[in-house]
């Protein structure tokens, strides 16, 4: 079904890293809208509702090219991976870093250039850590850019028609 026969946005979550799947499953519900949690195996989601698993096979970026091929204009997806976040941008969708950083087509390519330049440097030894540690105001910022960005989706929806 393509977005423009749909009245509710889709909530991708690539879900095997998610900090905030929870928090997403709860904001979704009190939206209306279906999740599709996307992983490379097995993960519990809450039974009955409008939560989907979608297991995919296993390799790099098995499950972004999953949610790339489905995601459609007005949907929405949770991922910490860049690349992702751009492809969903280009066809459309709503993304959001699980920190609730919003991905913009005025934001994608910074952050690109940003994760390249980072990955260089991990490469030649220069950087040695990883990421920052999921603080508790990371989760407070994705619930709330989670609420805009269904709400504006929805909104989008419902202009576009039938």
């Amino acid at each position: 079904m393509n977005a423009a026969s749909r009245a509710l946005p889709i909530l991708y979550l690539d879900a095997d890293a998610c900090p905030v799947k929870d928090e997403a499953y709860r904001v979704a519900e009190r939206h209306g809208v279906e999740v599709v949690v996307v992983a490379n195996r097995f993960i519990n989601t809450p039974r009955g509702g409008a939560v989907r698993l979608q297991v995919v096979g296993e390799g790099p970026d098995v499950a972004d090219d999953w949610i790339a091929e489905h995601v459609a204009p007005g949907d929405v997806v949770v991922t910490a991976d860049i690349p992702l976040a751009a492809r969903a941008l280009e066809k459309g969708a709503a993304a959001i870093g699980t920190t609730g950083r919003p991905f913009t087509q005025s934001s994608i390519g910074s952050a690109l250039a940003t994760r390249a330049l980072m990955s260089h440097l991990r490469e030649v030894g220069e950087i040695t850590g990883g990421p920052r540690a999921f603080a508790p105001k990371d989760r407070s910022r994705f619930l709330q850019e989670l609420e805009h960005a269904l709400t504006r989706a929805k909104r989008a929806l419902a202009a576009a028609g039938p």
